[in-house]
């Protein structure tokens, strides 16, 4: 059987993308994923608290929007292969989806398959992740856990001086951890940085480790010309070192940027090639939200059921 849809993704995007699809009675097949580019359900299922997704105004845990969210899609109808997709052949219609033990045939495809936050590896970085450290300041910055405390950032571009920035909201201060000896940022960003009085910047240094058992409490420093380190007291550590779009797949078959982003069509989800959607983060490196996923989603869907309209599908 030729599927109308098939959606590789299981983040936001991709479960809003299903609801939508479903509910126009295309009876999307998604594959969910299961450990490339990450667990199911996308960079959600490893974060602690939401408090920024609309219609809860107590929170939530990531996993738990992101179960409520394949519920709701399921609900309508959608399938879900819990398999990791490791070939797609977009150069004939209809396309071919295979993952080790199942091939699709879809008229159309919905890629949301996300992007995964660049991380510096620590030592401690795996018992502390979401307990102090976390690579999203927009996501978890406004937590009790970092309010009027001491906050460690850790880039030299635009989006580490705008993470650092929009912590400084809450936090008592953000030391700014750069190896290099300026900004790689912006005129205008590097400004924004210099002129706040609670931004301070740590030039020509790396994080090399973090401190503390059940909850973040400090950071270790070292300065790269001499190799001295140091411990600072720190309630936060957010990486902003960038995303690796999950887009292995579809190179040399799509359209992408210079960091291997999708590109879509102005004002719409529609890829280089005719029938393939691009929604949430795996074409998005600038607002990178939940929300803003969904969004994306509900868009790709649209699409993609007037382009089967059209074709007379």
């Amino acid at each position: 059987m030729i599927e109308k849809v098939v959606i590789i993704g299981s983040g936001p995007a991709g479960h809003t993308a299903a609801i939508y699809a479903a509910r126009a009675g295309l009876k999307p097949l998604m594959f969910e994923g299961f450990i490339r580019g990450g667990v199911a359900g996308g960079q959600l299922m490893t974060t602690t608290e939401v408090e920024n997704f609309p219609g809860f105004p107590e929170g939530i845990t990531g996993p738990e929007l992101m179960n409520r969210m394949r519920e709701q899609s399921t609900r309508f109808g959608t399938r879900i292969i819990t398999e990791d997709v490791d070939s797609v052949d977009l150069s004939k219609r209809p396309f071919t989806i295979r993952s080790a033990e199942e091939t699709a045939e879809a008229k159309s495809l919905i890629i949301a398959t996300g992007a995964t936050a660049k991380r510096l590896h620590l030592p401690s970085e795996e018992r502390l992740w979401n307990r102090g450290i976390s690579a999203c300041a927009v996501c978890d910055g406004a937590l009790p856990i970092f309010r009027n405390r001491v906050l460690v950032v850790v880039g030299g571009g635009d989006t580490a001086v705008e993470e650092a920035t929009y912590l400084t909201h809450f936090a008592s201060k953000v030391l700014l951890v750069h190896r290099r000896d300026e900004l790689r940022a912006s005129k205008a960003m590097q400004k924004r940085a210099t002129e706040n009085p609670k931004i301070m910047p740590i030039w020509n240094s790396v994080v090399v480790d973090a401190v503390g058992e059940t909850g973040l409490r400090g950071v270790i420093i070292r300065h790269l010309p001499t190799g001295n380190e140091k411990t600072v007291e720190a309630a936060g550590l957010f990486y902003a070192i960038g995303h690796n779009p999950n887009t292995e797949l579809f190179k040399g078959q799509l359209e992408m940027d210079e960091t291997g982003y999708l590109i879509a069509q102005p004002d719409s989800s529609y890829t280089s090639v005719p029938g393939v959607f691009a929604a949430g983060d795996v074409r998005d490196k600038v607002y990178r939200q939940a929300i803003t996923a969904a969004g994306m989603g509900c868009r790709a869907a649209l699409d993609c059921e007037r382009w089967l309209a059209e074709q007379g599908g």
